[in-house]
Order: structure tokens, then C-alpha cells, then sequence
């Protein structure tokens, strides 16, 4: 009987477990559909080397991210932003199928292509402002994305 209602009680368990996340190391709120796990790790975006937060969390093997990081100086933030966008593009092997400036400037990409002979899918947001830059990104097996979650997600990122 224990086994049965502890079978009975995981079915019932919501595959996203929505809840608010306000960054210690950068001014922003999302919501995760999980705990998220944060890590820092020098990057090199081009020429450019940033000290970059990535706050991460992966439901089916889809992940959803938020990165950031502190520049020197604001006037390096477009091609920062770019490069990030190029990296994150190029580490599925992709093609950008649509593009688009918000009205809040930031670049909005989706992207679809392989890896490891899995079809993959990006759908991110870059922004800048000042001297901060973001990347809030749903990546994973195109067949595992949510439209849903994914809208959730992205709306969800206020800059505070």
C-alpha cells in the first residue's frame, strides 16, 4: 500500500514547479520551473573576457538559464550582447529562424539545430542595459520545448 500511494502521489507531482528567484549577483527576479543551480566562470565573449553568472535549472533535459555579467564599460555592451547570442547559437550546431528587437531593446532569437544527432532547439532574449548583460534562454530537444513554460519563463525576467 505505501508503494502504491507513493506511485499515486509522484504521478500527481506538476512537471514544473514554478517559483520566484531574485539574483544575488545581479539586479533581476525570474521565475524557474525548479531550484535553479548557480555557477560563475570566467568567459571570453570575442575579444572580451566577463566573469559570467549562469542560474540554470533542466526539466526533461530541457534547460532553462539566466546568464549575466558585469562589463567595464556600457560602450561594450552591443557587441557583448552579439557574441553572446553567436555563442549560444553556435553551441547547437543552429540557424536563427526568427529575429526580433522588443520594445524594451532587447534581442529576442529562436533557433533551431543538432546536437549529438538530437534535433535542438534556443529560444532566448539578449539584452543590455548599462553596463550589465543578460541571456535568458530555454534550450533543450526541440520535441521537449513548451510553449507554454518557455512564455512563462521569458516573460517572467524583470531587470530591478
Amino acid at each position: 500500500m505505501p508503494l502504491l500511494l507513493a506511485l499515486l502521489l509522484s504521478a500527481c507531482s506538476p512537471k514544473y514547479d514554478w517559483r520566484d528567484y531574485r539574483s544575488n549577483d545581479a539586479p533581476y527576479a525570474v521565475l524557474f520551473p525548479s531550484k535553479p543551480a548557480t555557477q560563475t566562470r570566467s568567459i571570453k565573449l570575442d575579444q572580451l573576457d566577463v566573469s559570467m553568472t549562469m542560474s540554470a535549472a533542466d526539466i526533461d533535459g530541457v534547460i532553462f538559464a539566466v546568464g549575466s555579467a558585469q562589463l567595464a564599460d556600457a560602450a561594450q555592451a552591443p557587441a557583448a550582447v552579439e557574441a553572446m547570442k553567436t555563442a549560444m547559437v553556435n553551441n547547437i550546431n543552429a540557424s536563427i529562424t526568427s529575429s526580433k528587437t522588443l520594445a524594451n531593446g532587447a534581442l529576442e532569437v529562436d533557433a533551431s539545430g543538432t546536437e549529438k544527432g538530437r534535433s535542438m532547439r534556443l529560444i532566448g532574449r539578449f539584452i543590455a542595459k548599462e553596463k550589465r548583460i543578460y541571456q535568458v534562454v530555454v534550450i533543450g530537444p526541440a520535441q521537449n520545448i513548451e510553449a507554454d513554460s518557455v512564455e512563462t519563463f521569458l516573460t517572467s525576467f524583470k531587470q530591478n
